[in-house]
């Protein structure tokens, strides 16, 4: 994907709409250029066009996720795996930054377990040589991820070193926060099963607050994410022991 497809991306997913005009002078480009970029990431199946404009096609769409900051979210992936030893068993939650971190771990660790609640991720490392254990639940089929009773009582069998989640956002009031409410009280009660929770997201997310409470900042462990988070908050995230690991 051109690296100008990859801005169009961002600037959808803040905009949430754009006409192709608009998307032309933020690119500084004609729009007979911008019209040609949408046309693949229509075909991509990354947006929808209609009369001029361009949305993206589902917020919640696993492959539209992976696509926003790709390259920085690859970066903080391979961050990760420093921290990840062969023939460890890890947990790991839904979410774009975590698909990566699964894929990374899968790629260049042996003799690694992985147990998730992400149908996506399962799917997503199924040809790698990882051994992967999928939780049950009720299934959500927006963010392909199991949650709710069942997910929590079979995390319950498992105990684990480290635990990864993403968030939608992060504030000193209210902690990491996430958009839905079951998915959020899955997350809470798999962390019980961890010694560590490890938060992996982009720095923008720390501008935004969720809708709900996905974990206090006093049960998250470590924080992977980029150099580019507020300065406030890693001081904040700091003072609360957590340890922040910055990546360019």
């Amino acid at each position: 994907m051109k690296e100008r497809q990859n801005r169009i991306l961002d600037a959808l997913t803040k905009h949430e709409k754009l006409e192709v005009k608009e998307l032309a002078e933020m690119m500084e480009v004609s729009q007979v250029t911008i019209r040609k970029d949408l046309d693949a990431l229509t075909k991509q199946g990354l947006i929808i066009r209609n009369h001029g404009y361009a949305t993206l096609n589902n917020s919640d769409d696993m492959n539209n996720r992976l696509a926003y900051h790709y390259e920085m979210k690859q970066r903080i992936a391979k961050k990760v795996c420093e921290d990840i030893h062969d023939g460890e068993t890890i947990m790991i939650e839904s979410g774009s930054c975590c698909a990566l971190v699964a894929l990374e771990i899968a790629q260049s660790k042996k003799n690694i377990t992985i147990i998730t609640n992400s149908a996506f991720i399962a799917d997503y490392i199924r040809n790698e040589e990882v051994k992967v254990i999928l939780l049950g639940g009720e299934y959500q089929a927006s963010s392909q991820v199991l949650v709710g009773p069942i997910t929590i009582n079979n995390a319950k069998n498992f105990f684990v070193d480290k635990y990864f989640i993403g968030a939608d956002g992060f504030s000193e009031k209210s902690g990491f926060t996430g958009k839905d409410y079951l998915r959020a009280e899955t997350v809470r009660e798999m962390a019980k099963q961890a010694t560590q929770v490890i938060v992996v997201t982009e720095s923008e997310k720390f501008g935004h607050i969720g809708t709900v409470n996905l974990l206090d900042t006093k049960n998250v462990a470590k924080v992977y994410t980029d150099t580019h988070i507020p300065q406030e908050d890693e001081i904040y995230l700091n003072e609360m022991n957590v340890e922040v690991i910055k990546v360019d």
